[in-house]
């Protein structure tokens, strides 16, 4: 989890290079209306975000081993709905830096639909883990192979 920039999707690929674990990209779950909608610089609604988030959930129970699924999942409620939607135990990688670090990194992207202009709703959305909730916070701000270590270690211990 984390805003759009954190390196999910490369953190997932790295995982999946080390042998952790299945990955699937989130943002391949998400209706063409809702991409749409967000490369037009338009923020998702709760009521957007629903049926993709029931999609995350529900794809997480269908796929064996361990499952990584890069997915926002910025509130505690969404978070909330991806396990009631996966009907099991759900942990959560919160891969997290400072907002100045992250916009530098979205403004050399290419190829993506999340423009840089949406970084400040993202934040203004984000609901950092709480201590009652599953799940590890991972500071992304190091080099990519020591992120990956770093969520390796802690999916693997679960600590």
């Amino acid at each position: 989890m984390g805003v759009a920039g954190c390196g999910k999707s490369s953190v997932g690929a790295g995982l999946v290079e080390e042998g952790v674990c299945t990955y699937i990209d989130g943002d391949d779950l998400h209706s063409a209306a809702s991409i749409q909608k967000m490369a037009q610089g338009i923020a998702l609604t709760d009521k957007d975000r629903e049926p993709w988030l029931k999609r995350v959930g529900e794809t997480l129970t269908k796929t064996d081993g361990v499952v990584v699924i890069a997915c926002s999942a910025l509130k505690r409620k969404y978070r909330e709905y991806i396990i009631q939607s996966a009907g099991e135990t759900v942990g959560f990688l919160h891969l997290c830096a400072p907002k100045d670090v992250i916009a530098k990194r979205m403004s050399v992207r290419r190829d993506h639909f999340m423009p840089t202009t949406l970084l400040d709703s993202q934040y203004r959305d984000l609901e950092p883990l709480q201590a009652d909730e599953i799940g590890w916070d991972v500071d992304i701000s190091a080099p990519l192979d020591a992120v990956i270590q770093d969520a390796k270690d802690k999916i693997q211990s679960g600590s």
